[in-house]
């Protein structure tokens, strides 16, 4: 071998080396990569190779439910077959809703929703198409699911109310949270998710809402799912248990018939409100489910107002129920007492206003006794003039009129307690005599609330404490307790001479609640009956109240108490445009307290929520 073969053979050994150094350069750093990969961040890879076969899903948690002071549910949930749609998974939204249609009905509208909704979310985000199918319904689309991609049938929950209408104003509905408002807590965001819109829904609602679960699903790399690998199921929302007894509930609804009314029953012990009925009202589960056009145009033409909880809204002239606040002040101001007494003519003329006693021929010469008893409203216009805006409003305040009493419903209204300063600021006037002799019958700018009136009631008969109407007994297990009622701050005797005057009202010749009677031995009420005007008619005009038109007639009120020597449950009921309390309003709210007087549901065992029970206060057993 010549010097130019062993050069060539020590140049190619020289390239092999280098070769070789390089190829076991590049595995050292191969093997390192892969053992960063695999060991070192292979937990990470492991999760992203995980998220792309497994989908975590968030789960709506059953909403609490609602129930009476005996366990009685008044809301509750049951099973909700539905379909939803993933955008993203969807190879043509269009022809997936057109493969629905044929399926379950889907409007135009609906549709044209759907789509709106489908263009301002995210497309991971599912959009729920049709809800509460039926099995055949649902079956249809289970069955036809490699046809519609993007589609996921769901058996969920939804809310029910077993008493519709009987209770419809106090608990409230659920309704689908509205556009624009689903930013900031993910279940809003959930397909079919619904929240409070009024009533003690709306008021509890987050304690209600009770705390998401989620679901571990196994998909196929379409996104379809194959096979759920682990759930867990959210919380159950906090139970909130009411002071409503169901049955009275009950009752009083149907003994209200087809009016436009109210009615009330409260226990004159502590505030506990065990009736609170509105009529006529609406099906709360036509909101949950969607309601037509067509329905909503109903409720709103109606004259008789379902959509408004009359117990809390509904502004009124309290007429001559208002008597008994105007006696007290009196009695307590010193402005008239016991041996005060007026000539009833039948009328009373001030300046060239004539203002007329109800009862034409007058009453003749009467004390603050016979004055409450026949509702003298001459009496009242003398002692009124006597008393003085001013005191007459500051013993109103006393016993609930002015002001919401927060029972934790929305919407309550605070009604009207003229004063000299009120009368300045709202007219820009001083207050006249005409409004003085208005005031004290419970008319003029005097309103208030069925829900005053009630209370008015149960502390004119408890006689000692300001207690405050309740609704709520426990929220999630826990009480709620109930708050000292300061003292009503009147005398035992003022009190006694008012409680005497409501007692004969009832039980004593002359009386104008005479025809109301409890039928139960050893038992009876105190009343005070109320007709408020509601248009005044000019001289002349001779039509009766049956001849006037329904919006323009009188309103019938009637507040009630029993047992007379040991009140324990008070009524208040208003039927608009009733024309007469004694005859209307009175034997309504004597059969409703009788009622309440032969059950005693103050005295039967009330329910307790059940000790490991779920709830959101909690979140766990």
């Amino acid at each position: 071998m010549d010097s130019r073969d062993i050069e060539r053979t020590k140049a190619l050994t020289r390239r092999a080396v280098t070769l070789g150094g390089m190829k076991a350069a590049l595995f050292v750093v191969l093997a390192g990569r892969m053992y960063y990969l695999q060991v070192i961040d292979g937990a990470q890879y492991q999760m992203l190779a995980e998220q792309n076969r497994i989908n975590i899903r968030l789960l709506a948690p059953p909403r609490g439910l609602i129930r009476d002071r005996f366990g009685v549910e008044l809301a509750t949930n049951k099973q909700n077959l539905r379909v939803v749609l993933i955008p993203e998974q969807s190879d043509d939204v269009t022809a997936t809703l057109d493969g629905l249609a044929k399926l379950v009905p889907l409007g135009e509208t609906t549709r044209a929703r759907l789509l709106r909704e489908i263009r301002r979310t995210r497309g991971y985000i599912p959009v729920s198409v049709a809800e509460n199918l039926s099995w055949g319904q649902f079956s249809s689309v289970n069955l036809n699911m490699p046809d519609l991609s993007g589609v996921q049938p769901e058996i969920g929950e939804t809310r029910h109310y077993p008493f519709s209408e009987i209770t419809a104003h106090t608990i409230g509905y659920v309704a689908p949270v509205p556009e624009g408002q689903t930013e900031g807590d993910p279940l809003l965001q959930l397909p079919g998710f619904r929240i409070g819109k009024s009533g003690l829904e709306k008021t509890y609602d987050l304690k209600l809402r009770g705390k998401a679960g989620n679901s571990r699903v196994e998909v196929d790399a379409f996104g379809r799912s194959i096979r759920e690998l682990a759930r867990q199921d959210g919380d159950l929302g906090a139970e909130v248990v009411l002071t409503l007894d169901m049955e009275l509930q009950k009752y009083a609804f149907e003994r209200l018939g087809g009016e436009s009314a109210s009615a009330i029953v409260i226990d004159v012990q502590n505030g506990d409100l065990l009736a609170m009925v509105s009529t006529p009202a609406f099906d709360p589960n036509t909101f949950n489910v969607g309601l037509t056009n067509a329905q909503w145009n109903t409720y709103l033409r109606n004259d008789h107002k379902p959509l408004t909880n009359k117990c809390i809204a509904g502004l009124y002239a309290p007429g001559s129920t208002y008597k008994l606040s105007v006696a007290l002040a009196g009695l307590e101001s010193g402005a008239i007492d016991t041996n005060f007494r007026v000539f009833c003519s039948g009328k009373k003329q001030m300046g060239n206003v004539t203002f007329h006693c109800w009862q034409k021929n007058g009453h003749g010469t009467v004390d603050l006794h016979d004055a409450l008893k026949g509702s003298c409203d001459v009496y009242f216009y003398e002692a009124a003039l006597r008393i003085g805006m001013d005191r007459m409003a500051e013993m109103s305040q006393r016993l609930g009129f002015g002001a919401p009493l927060n029972v934790g419903l929305s919407d309550e209204k605070a009604g009207i307690l003229p004063t000299r300063a009120w009368k300045k600021a709202a007219h820009n006037a001083p207050v006249t005599q005409g409004d003085l002799l208005n005031a004290g019958i419970g008319q003029g700018f005097v309103l208030a609330t069925p829900l005053q009136l009630a209370t008015m009631a149960a502390r004119v008969a408890n006689g000692v404490k300001a207690i405050s109407p309740r609704l709520v007994r426990s929220i999630g297990g826990q009480p709620v307790p109930y708050e000292d009622a300061p003292d009503l701050g009147i005398a035992r005797s003022s009190i006694a001479e008012v409680q005497a005057g409501a007692y004969a009202v009832a039980n004593e010749p002359g009386g104008t609640a005479l025809r109301v009677k409890l039928d139960i031995p050893g038992i009876k009420l105190c009343a005070k009956t109320g007709t408020a005007q509601v248009k005044r008619l000019k001289d002349g005009d001779k039509r009766t109240q049956e001849e006037l038109p329904w919006q323009l007639r009188n309103n019938a009120l009637f507040i009630c108490w029993a047992p007379h020597d040991a009140p324990r449950y008070a009524v208040a009921v208003v039927v608009e445009h009733g024309m007469k309390g004694s005859a209307v309003a009175g034997p309504i709210g004597g059969d409703i307290l009788r009622q309440a007087m032969l059950r005693d549901p103050a005295r039967l065992a009330a329910y307790e929520t059940p000790k490991g029970a779920k709830t959101r206060e909690t979140g766990r057993a």
